[in-house]
């Protein structure tokens, strides 16, 4: 499955979701009529190692990570724990290989905010991927919601 095809796949099944392109990635995101600068994260898409950010060795050719925060409550269903926030430049200390491909794990450095990812997801991953990116989608409505208060 390529990055593009998650990415259209968000812009035509979730409501009022944008594309922004930044720091490297490309990133959907929940802002109705653009009442925000950029709105609330959905998902991203990365493509390369950034400073802070190295943890799924994203160089190699043609890997790219689907990264999306999901509620804490689904994450520790997931995964049995939400994990202590790393130091700069360093990855969660959890027992996960995250150069995996084609595996639901725990986002290297946000899983302690409820981030999950995978990294080049075949259809049938993706497939299993897609209620999380609903609860993802719900999730940033919600927040939306609180910033517009």
């Amino acid at each position: 499955m390529e990055a593009e095809e998650i990415l259209k796949y968000c812009l035509e099944n979730l409501k009022d979701t944008i594309l922004v392109e930044s720091w490297g990635e490309k990133g959907i995101f929940y802002n109705p009529n653009n009442v925000l600068k950029r709105g609330v994260y959905v998902l991203t898409i990365k493509e390369k190692d950034g400073d802070n950010d190295k943890g799924s060795k994203l160089d190699r050719e043609n890997v790219y990570r689907v990264n999306l925060g999901i509620r804490k409550k689904s994450f520790i269903e997931l995964f049995n724990e939400v994990p202590k926030r790393p130091n700069a430049g360093g990855i969660v200390d959890m027992n996960y290989d995250f150069t995996e491909l084609d595996k639901i794990i725990p986002h290297p450095v946000y899983a302690w905010m409820g981030w999950i990812s995978v990294l080049n997801p075949s259809n049938e991953t993706f497939a299993e991927l897609k209620p999380f990116i609903q609860e993802s989608y719900e999730y940033a409505v919600e927040k939306f919601k609180k910033r517009k208060v």
